[in-house]
């Protein structure tokens, strides 16, 4: 094999992170040994892996399809946001600093590529193909000179690139033509085809528009994927549903007791890990929402304020919004709510806070006994514990440290000691993502918040999540095996792009490779495995 595919898109949320996903999974299930890489990823849902290091969730996600363990040479470099126009630096999965866009783009993005490139070069070293995912659009002409994620790394390795586009967006003809037409010679030399993603309807009447694209790129489209409802994978850059009276995606089954669980999260700005509720979706009979407004908590059996990058930040948004005085009186009237992370760090009675807004001394909701002070060491680790007498693992992502002077402990180590967060009455608080994914602990949680509800709920008993994300990511193999040229996608990773492909016009002038541009380093290729194969 030549080592790999990239798999870029024509915009942001255009399927590449599925795609990628799919296309793992595929090749595992027929005995490829394959793994993920996103060179830079920008996004708040992040996860740490065994060796502590923090990186995207979607490449995580990714591991699992590839039935690998997740690492940080498959997401050097993370980018988490802070505001519109800085984000905190991950690298090899430990924070480096905070950076403005400027900064980043001005000159250290470049300055990474030697390691972007290193990682590459190990993943090429250990598996049969490497799948890496791009960012945005590789026709982002504005950054092209300084692009580590696209077709930089795509040149560097010598991958072809597989070009995905939404059609239930509309435009997507001319958005592979206007990708394809916006990039220099020796980028278009990668463009191998497209990949339409999420068409409804029939496909014989997509068949004459794909015939005259590649009639005008001289480039096939190696499938058409039909838009799959209910997927609920871990997503990467935003919510794909309204932040307001909108029900998060999910296969819905009706409640297992007589009643429904209605679940409103707060959508609090720079929300984190708000993938930690897909596993109270998945449970038959509990409705997961959104919420951004005082009145819509108020038939909720369960308000969650999740992991947030703006702690303060996002408890004045509560403020603001009347969402805070509504959580108050929700403590005060008994009514379950629970706080992960940044979410358990708004619920204490103060912030100290020179870290991540440099905000001093900030008071709290009072809803939990808990004084909260931001260190400049970032916790990243991976526990288990016991919580509600099960067993219950998780991660933690944060800088502040919680000093709990009261209530009840959460989360012990099962011989009385506790490990983590705090409970006062219907209120709980936790600093571990991912609780909620422990089955039994999930079902024992939602029954105490039916009770104290008063709703006549039952938890379904054999709910499993990770066996639902395993038929998910099944779902997106499937998906590649039924609707995509998988014999040629084969071609692709064995023998690179095709030769001889056509220039189209105008191209990117001032692109790498023109006078004065950066040098690009190429990977060696990987050595030969056992039995020839790379």
């Amino acid at each position: 094999m030549s080592g790999g595919l990239l798999v870029a898109g024509t915009t942001s949320d255009a399927g590449k992170s599925v795609v990628t996903a799919g296309i793992c999974r595929w090749l595992v299930r027929r005995g490829v040994k394959v793994a993920p890489f996103k060179a830079q990823n920008m996004s708040l849902n992040s996860f740490v892996t065994r060796e502590g290091a923090e990186i995207g969730r979607a490449q995580a996600m990714q591991a699992q399809a590839a039935r690998v363990e997740p690492n940080a040479l498959m997401n050097p470099v993370l980018l988490k946001p802070g505001s519109d126009r800085s984000s905190q630096v991950v690298l090899m999965g430990k924070p480096v600093g905070e950076m403005s866009a400027r900064g980043y783009h001005g000159g250290r993005q470049q300055a990474l590529l030697s390691t972007v490139v290193d990682c590459l070069e190990q993943l090429r070293g250990t598996y049969d193909a490497v799948i890496c995912e791009g960012a945005g659009s590789p026709a982002e002409i504005n950054l092209r000179r300084t692009d580590i994620v696209n077709m930089g790394i795509a040149r560097a390795a010598r991958f072809p690139v597989v070009v995905v586009g939404d059609i239930d967006r509309g435009g997507v003809f001319a958005s592979f033509f206007g990708t394809t037409a916006l990039l220099a010679a020796e980028d278009q030399s990668l463009i191998a085809g497209y990949l339409v993603n999420k068409f409804r309807g029939d496909v014989s009447l997509l068949e004459p528009g794909l015939e005259m694209l590649r009639d005008l790129t001289g480039r096939p489209t190696y499938g058409v994927l039909p838009f799959a409802h209910g997927l609920g994978i871990d997503e990467e850059d935003g919510l794909r549903v309204s932040l307001r009276g909108a029900v998060r995606e999910s296969v819905v089954a009706p409640p297992y007791g007589e009643d429904v669980l209605r679940v409103a999260v707060c959508a609090v700005p720079l929300m984190s890990n708000f993938t930690d509720v897909d596993a109270l979706a998945a449970e038959p009979g509990v409705v997961v929402r959104f919420v951004d407004r005082a009145e819509e908590l108020s038939d909720a059996d369960l308000v969650v304020v999740p992991g947030t990058r703006g702690t303060v930040k996002a408890l004045a948004w509560l403020r603001e919004r009347g969402l805070a005085d509504a959580l108050v009186r929700r403590a005060a009237e008994g009514r379950p709510v629970l706080g992960i992370c940044g979410g358990y760090q708004i619920l204490g009675e103060r912030i100290e806070d020179e870290v991540e807004s440099r905000a001093g001394r900030v008071e709290g909701l009072g809803l939990l006994p808990v004084r909260i002070r931001f260190d400049r060491e970032k916790t990243l680790a991976r526990p288990v514990g016991e919580a509600l007498g099960a067993p219950v693992e998780g991660y933690e992502i944060h800088h502040g440290v919680a000093d709990v002077h009261g209530g009840e402990g959460f989360i012990s180590d099962g011989r009385g000691h506790s490990l983590d967060g705090c409970r006062a009455g219907a209120v709980w608080g936790t600093h571990w993502h991912g609780s909620l994914e422990s089955d039994e602990f999930r079902r024992r949680f939602l029954a105490e918040v039916a009770r104290a509800a008063g709703r006549r709920f039952v938890p379904a008993p054999d709910t499993a999540f990770a066996a639902l994300r395993e038929e998910q990511l099944d779902r997106l193999g499937d998906l590649i095996e039924e609707h995509a040229d998988t014999d040629a996608l084969l071609r692709l990773l064995e023998t690179g792009a095709p030769s001889g492909l056509p220039f189209i016009a105008p191209g990117a002038p001032g692109a790498p490779g023109a006078p004065g541009a950066p040098t690009v380093p190429a990977v060696p290729s990987a050595p030969a495995a056992p039995g020839g194969r790379r």
